[in-house]
């Protein structure tokens, strides 16, 4: 289960780690978004990413809560079951 997103901008695009409850990590480019793209279309693919890992593997529905950034080009994010409706 996911608990946290960490979101880096390099030089070959836009970098992301997703960090699990059990203490596991999956890291990679984000698929179909530009180097130059702003940070917050970035950051919205990135919570994408996510809620759909959670909804595909775990039938869970989640909020991604982004953190202020602490250093340029860097993102985090907290990882949260969404309440129930």
């Amino acid at each position: 289960m996911p608990k946290g997103i960490v979101l880096l901008a390099t030089p070959e695009g836009w970098r992301h780690s997703v960090l699990t409850v059990d203490g596991g990590m999956h890291c990679g480019l984000l698929p179909d978004v530009p180097v130059n793209a702003d940070p917050a279309d970035a950051r919205t693919a990135a919570a994408a990413v996510v809620i759909g890992l959670a909804h595909d593997f775990h039938e869970t529905r989640v909020d991604v809560t982004w953190d202020p950034p602490r250093e340029p080009g860097s993102w985090t994010a907290q990882v949260s079951v969404a309440a129930s409706s």
